[in-house]
């Protein structure tokens, strides 16, 4: 349904970090704020240019991915939201750069991940059982080391709480066989796609998430695509095996909290400015090094 003139759209659901607003004949707009969150916690100071970096990232892989599969995106130019839009706080101006006009999709209800290196909470497995998500490895692996083949490892999507890693025959009780293994088979395609991408530009993704969906009855990629938020970047010449290479995210917000007394609650402490600056600097890093484009050619510089 579309809003009375000048009135603006109906807000469906407020996340850690983005708005989502009804756009009528079933479109939404997807808001990416400049808001980060660490140990599930929103910090209380914002990150200029983040949600900007999340949706050119999101934008740029969609194009690159789009033989692959449909997605969700209509259009990222303000020009072409609809009416309500520019009644939101801010107006078109606020949006420009970090919002995308969507379809709606009918959303799997597993997160589907893609690992092909060795980190997190994989590399912690494998030094406990020599497994990754309950797959047998070779021995000897270390940390950062390339895995034998990029591996799909679905987990539930929790309303509180994080996460279940989950294996293929629980993601099939949830979302039934036929679409499991679509969803195995475009997110492992989509995955050595970006990498074999990514690495062109001196960029490793060791792992990402996919959100997938059906639009028109085709399973789809949506939301956040191959970003900082959602993937793991390692610069390639610095990505040693047996170390823990930088990531292209918020480590040197997280880093930081971890010196202070804080016991990971609300309210957080106050952001140096330095750091602030460090983690937006990071995320536009992200972006030009992983899509070889400018920010400041983007919507809303």
């Amino acid at each position: 349904m579309t809003p009375p003139d000048g009135a603006p759209l109906a807000l469906i659901q407020s996340g850690k970090v983005r708005e989502l607003y009804d756009a009528g004949e079933d479109r939404l707009l997807l808001v990416a704020s400049d808001r980060i969150s660490a140990f599930d916690v929103i910090m209380d100071e914002a990150i200029p240019d983040k949600g900007r970096v999340l949706t050119a990232m999101t934008a740029y892989w969609l194009e690159e991915l789009c033989d692959l599969a449909p997605n969700h995106l209509i259009s990222a130019d303000p020009a072409e939201f609809p009416e309500g839009a520019a009644a939101l706080p801010g107006g078109l101006e606020a949006l420009a750069g970090r919002t995308m006009l969507v379809r709606r999709a009918d959303m799997l209800d597993i997160e589907c991940i893609v690992r092909g290196y060795l980190a997190g909470s994989a590399y912690r497995e494998y030094e406990r059982e020599g497994t990754v998500h309950g797959m047998a490895m070779p021995a000897g692996l270390r940390r950062a080391d390339r895995l034998p083949e990029p591996i799909f490892t679905p987990s539930t999507k929790a309303a509180e709480g994080h996460d279940l890693n989950i294996g293929m025959a629980e993601a099939t009780d949830l979302v039934g066989s036929e679409a499991a293994a679509a969803a195995a088979e475009l997110c492992l395609a989509a995955y050595s796609r970006a990498a074999a991408r990514a690495e062109e530009h001196g960029i490793v993704i060791c792992d990402t998430k996919f959100e997938l969906g059906f639009i028109d009855g085709a399973l789809s990629l949506c939301d956040e695509v191959l970003t900082p938020d959602s993937s793991r970047f390692w610069p390639a010449d610095d990505c040693a095996p047996g170390a823990n290479p930088p990531s292209f995210d918020k480590q040197p917000l997280r880093d930081w909290l971890e010196d202070q007394p804080w016991d990971k609650q609300s309210p957080p402490p106050q952001l140096p400015g330095e750091i602030v600056a460090a983690t937006s600097a990071r995320y536009v890093n992200a972006y030009e090094r992983v899509c070889g484009r400018r920010l400041r050619d983007w919507y809303g510089a």
